[in-house]
């Protein structure tokens, strides 16, 4: 590991703004903002573009970005220091266990942000759309809870319309090009470091907003979901 990624490790073991692989913290949000505000999720957060982006936007709720490489956390959790943004935090995890931070109802929101599309099909369950982590997010969003997912694969938007439909989640918002439309929110024109990459080479940004059904569904699903993929693998 390098000297500049050693001395950041260091020094967010003192950031009071960061969490790493806390113990017992589910159901303790709200004495770690200190305050009773809502809590929006900015999953495989990257430098957290998103959560200080909408903390700004927002002082009346709090944000958290959750992602494994600290040494980006660091960069997202020193912007909110230096701008004494005290209501957007960084927790350190991988997500794969984010249920066990949080008791149920404790989310209001989740935003993924330009996560890895995982295209390979072999990895498909890697997805952060997947059902896999739709029923992780669903043990702690509140009734009625919302997901965004903003991404620049237009693989990864279609898989993620494909979920959507074959679950009965509840569709809010689709637009397969953000920027193009007359009326872009303030919300959708913060852009992160990923964002500005192209990684895609789409030159085009999509947007899907649901909510969760109460039941997600079950193996049948889980098969049904396989098949599809399969098919796609097949005429590809």
């Amino acid at each position: 590991m390098g000297q500049k990624k050693l001395v950041r490790f260091a020094e967010i073991e003192t950031f009071k703004n960061v969490l790493q692989f806390p113990q017992d913290i589910a159901g303790k949000w709200n004495a770690f903002f200190g305050n009773t505000h809502p809590v929006t999720l900015e999953l495989a957060c990257g430098k957290g573009e998103y959560a200080l982006g909408l903390g700004r936007m927002y002082p009346e709720r709090n944000f958290l970005g959750v992602d494994l490489k600290g040494n980006r956390i660091w960069v997202g959790a020193k912007k909110a220091i230096k701008e004494n943004l005290v209501n957007v935090g960084f927790l350190r995890t991988q997500i794969d266990l984010i249920a066990t931070y949080f008791a149920p109802g404790e989310v209001e929101e989740i935003w993924i942000t330009f996560p890895d599309p995982q295209l390979r099909l072999s990895k498909a369950k890697k997805r952060l759309t997947h059902p896999k982590f739709l029923r992780l997010y669903q043990q702690f969003l509140s009734p009625g809870g919302c997901i965004n997912l903003k991404t620049d694969s237009p693989d990864l938007y279609r898989f993620t319309r494909l979920v959507i439909d074959l679950y009965g989640c509840r569709l809010l918002a689709d637009s397969d090009d953000v920027y193009s439309q007359s009326d872009v929110s303030d919300e959708l024109r913060i852009k992160t470091h990923y964002e500005s990459l192209d990684i895609a080479g789409s030159n085009r940004i999509h947007y899907l907003r649901f909510s969760l059904p109460e039941h997600l569904g079950d193996q049948e699903k889980d098969q049904l979901l396989k098949d599809k993929l399969a098919e796609y693998e097949t005429t590809d």
